[in-house]
């Protein structure tokens, strides 16, 4: 492969180490390779809370994995389990990046996500060390130093390699350090034959990939293009170029949606099988992403609703839950899309106990103005269209919680509880 042409950077991609159980440990005085901690969510009695995070060490006493399930936690003295707190977390992520930002400008740190971030070193790493990898470390200081938390470094000559060398190698090395060049990848990633360990590459596009005889990293790359291409679509040629360490993208240009969408899921705060219940928080959901949609002066061509069956229930029916589509004529109003949002609960759930519930409206187009249903009384339809834009207007200005359904008091109701969360999370900042 001839690298000439390709492009070459200096490009950081930043770990935040077990970031919620270690912001936990620190606000406890205690270090957070050190602590035995977990952050849960929904803590209950039928032991479906959600292992959020945990530290290095009680991953590695309690066999305890991220987004392990509450029955699967072992009970222990030795073991603190913690609820989650997601505006300390935003508040620590924000001081991280700004730490991140004395050492590029500000248009080259791009949050990844809460606990990752890519900072682009190629105009200003040499004004903090002789080489990458010692701006690297000065990095993980400074956040050490100030803030108490570790922190695993990537380096790479594009944001590919970067996140390459953070997963594969710096989580494993004693500095929290990896690096990768065009050079290296056939020495370092080349013999990886578990290829789900790469990142993008899933079970299903690891099953497929050994269907058709290609066991390692380095047979991908030694593959013919062409013929990847023609088994699997655009997809077969990001894989060849991520074998071979390939990544042409521009962070600085924003990648604008095809086909935008809204949407909103939950997790039940219990165990649903009423159906009024259930039916209520569709309800809730349904009318709650409308109004975003409203708000943006849009309206939807298609309505989905996904249902994640609960843990009991997934294993007496063989399914995870179910997930629907439909094509709607388009609307904005809030009652009709959850009425079809009903009518596609109501065709295939028989009676399962329900835990997950997603909603989104696709298929979008502006609204220049209401069209008139000719089989509707017209005099209703232009006084429910003044009700509904009325309420967004009252909830734009005084919050979404200025007017509340009388239906979301009754039992099985959401939307209060919900109205408190961060993330899907508690967001408070006690310990309680």
């Amino acid at each position: 492969m001839d690298y000439a042409n390709e492009p070459h950077g200096v490009y950081l991609m930043i770990d935040n180490k077990s970031f919620y159980a270690s912001v936990e440990s620190v606000e406890r005085g205690l270090n957070p390779l050190q602590s035995v901690l977990i952050v849960m969510s929904e803590t209950d009695n039928t032991g479906t809370g959600l292992v959020l995070a945990a530290s290095p060490k009680a991953k590695k006493e309690f066999g305890i994995r991220n987004v392990s399930r509450q029955y699967e936690v072992p009970v222990s003295h030795d073991l603190l389990v913690v609820p989650p707190r997601m505006n300390l977390y935003i508040e620590r992520n924000l001081e991280v990046n700004k730490i991140f930002r004395e050492f590029v400008a500000d248009e080259d740190c791009y949050p990844y996500s809460i606990d990752e971030s890519i900072l682009d070193l190629t105009k200003s790493w040499k004004l903090f060390g002789k080489t990458p990898l010692e701006v690297a470390k000065r990095i993980q200081l400074e956040v050490r130093q100030r803030m108490g938390l570790y922190t695993t470094v990537g380096i790479g000559e594009n944001p590919l390699q970067a996140k390459l060398a953070l997963d594969l190698f710096a989580k494993h090395d004693h500095d929290l350090i990896g690096d990768l060049t065009y050079e290296s990848m056939s020495q370092k990633v080349w013999q990886i034959t578990k290829l789900s360990d790469v990142w993008s590459i899933g079970n299903r596009t690891e099953a497929h990939l050994k269907r058709e005889g290609i066991e390692t990293i380095g047979e991908l790359a030694l593959a013919d293009p062409y013929e990847l291409k023609v088994e699997f679509g655009i997809i077969g040629t990001q894989l060849y170029a991520l074998a071979w360490g390939i990544d042409r993208s521009q962070l600085s240009q924003l990648v604008t949606p095809k086909d935008k969408s809204w949407g909103n899921s939950q997790v039940l705060p219990r165990d649903y099988q009423n159906q009024d219940e259930i039916e209520l928080v569709i309800k809730e959901i349904g009318n709650q992403v409308a109004s975003r949609m409203r708000h943006h002066n849009q309206m939807a061509s298609c309505v989905s609703l996904s249902i994640g069956f609960s843990y009991a229930a997934t294993v007496e029916d063989g399914r995870g839950g179910f997930s629907h589509s439909m094509r709607i004529e388009p609307t904005d109003t809030g009652r009709d899309l959850c009425n079809y949002l009903l009518g596609l609960f109501h065709r295939s759930w028989t009676g399962q106990t329900i835990r997950n519930i997603a909603v989104s409206y696709s298929r979008l187009t502006a609204n220049y103005g209401l069209q008139l249903n000719l089989f509707r009384d017209p005099n209703q339809q232009i006084k429910e269209d003044l009700y509904q834009r009325m309420l967004d207007k009252i909830r734009d200005r005084f919050g979404q919680m200025a007017l509340v359904p009388a239906s979301s008091l009754m039992k099985g109701g959401t939307m209060l509880a919900r109205s408190k969360l961060v993330g899907g999370h508690n967001g408070g900042n006690s310990f309680d």
